[in-house]
């Protein structure tokens, strides 16, 4: 999976225009989570634009990977890399949240093509991603499956089983990837209840362990090659991201989980977004 240099600047380009979707998504809707989708902008662009296999005119073919989102919250920027990657069309996204609308507030997997689970409480999808990557090592296909998590959702006891599950059969085709972005609703995640060392407690329970800077998608996509290359035992990606990433006056600023920019705002973010495009992520991350 080698990638060039003009590559990556296709996919850095990409990934500010995901989050100027994304941005366009919230003030239409006057409602939903900011922070972590603009966080997951890059990760998600490497994904849909390079590393999956995956054919948007046909979204159920049978030899796809499987990305499964667990933090549902941040849908807004899976749906804007759907489109943008061709799964319909762009203009969709300004339906978010709307009624009747197949862009709902957390994923349904029956409504809109790309969907993979239904998510929304947190804790689920790192046991749903273990269970397609066993049945797909019992009837021997080369898939992989691909899980976003949140760091805050480690908190939830369910993770955790499905992490010793994962361990100790061994899920090599399994790769989960962490937004460690340090912030959940109520504050920081180390004030509200602290996770750290989270690799050596994956460590503990037969994990490869990587840590990546989320917004160099350059060394994301070596971390996935890397996991590739893991045979024995299933990985996890700590990708460290800035919540609200783009947009300096609420870069890890946790009262922006969940609130979305006004119509003023909005125009605000659009304009800050566009001026720090065009830097390398490594030299604002």
């Amino acid at each position: 999976m080698l990638v060039t240099d003009d590559q990556i600047q296709a996919l850095e380009k990409q990934a500010e225009a995901t989050r100027e979707t994304v941005i366009k998504m919230l003030v239409e809707a006057g409602s939903g989570h900011t922070a972590g989708p603009l966080g997951m902008a890059d990760i998600l662009t490497a994904f849909y634009f390079h590393i999956l296999q995956h054919r948007p005119d046909e979204p159920l073919w049978e030899g796809r990977d499987r990305f499964i989102l667990s933090n549902g919250h941040i849908c807004p920027v899976l749906y804007a890399t759907l489109a943008h990657a061709g799964y319909f069309p762009v203009e969709e996204c300004l339906t978010l949240r709307k009624f009747g609308s197949r862009l709902q507030g957390h994923p349904e997997r029956a409504r809109l093509p790309g969907l993979e689970t239904t998510s929304g409480p947190l804790g689920e999808g790192l046991a749903q991603a273990a269970g397609i990557a066993y049945a797909f090592r019992m009837d021997e296909k080369k898939q992989r499956v691909f899980c976003a998590m949140s760091d805050g959702e480690q908190e939830e006891g369910n993770t955790w089983e499905a992490v010793m599950f994962a361990g100790k059969n061994k899920l090599h085709n399994l790769t989960a990837i962490m937004d460690r972005n340090n912030i959940q609703i109520d504050g920081m995640t180390e004030d509200v209840m602290p996770l750290e060392p989270l690799a050596d407690k994956y460590r503990a329970f037969n994990w490869h362990v990587l840590e990546v800077n989320g917004h160099d998608i350059m060394a994301f996509i070596q971390a996935i090659e890397e996991a590739r290359a893991v045979y024995e035992k299933p990985t996890l990606i700590i990708a460290h991201t800035i919540p609200g990433k783009g947009v300096p006056e609420i870069e890890f600023d946790y009262h922006w989980h969940g609130k979305p920019p006004t119509k003023e705002e909005g125009k605000r973010f659009l304009k800050e977004i566009r001026t720090m495009s065009g830097k390398l992520p490594h030299e604002y991350a």
